[in-house]
């Protein structure tokens, strides 16, 4: 049974990157200056979104020290935040994004559990 369910989350997946080929991502990380945590939220959400999105994504990168006025817009509460403004749904991703399948789920690459 385990061969089937891994088997059927591939091919969820594969859909959903099937999908974002023809959507494009417009994603914004917030983070906190030139930390160890920002520092590994940036490298982490670059490699999935080239793994998984694989460039048809837009990425931007907002330290929130140095644009604190944009960060206060999007009503930022903590740090990293990675929002996912296009395709709709907004979604919001806090922590460094080393736990793909959040990540994946975030993105509505894979579905809710």
């Amino acid at each position: 049974m385990t061969g089937k369910k891994t088997k059927a989350n591939e091919q969820e997946i594969l859909k959903a990157i099937d999908k974002v080929k023809e959507e494009k991502y417009i994603l914004r990380l917030y983070v906190t200056g030139v930390t160890p945590r920002s520092t590994k939220a940036i490298l982490n959400v670059k490699k999935l979104c080239e793994e998984y999105l694989q460039g048809q994504y837009e990425l931007q990168v907002i330290d929130i020290y140095q644009q604190p006025k944009l960060a206060q817009g999007e009503q930022i509460i903590a740090a990293p935040t990675l929002i996912k403004k296009l395709p709709l749904p907004l979604r919001r991703l806090i922590g460094d994004m080393s736990d793909t399948e959040r990540f994946l789920v975030g993105m509505d690459l894979k579905p809710r559990k």
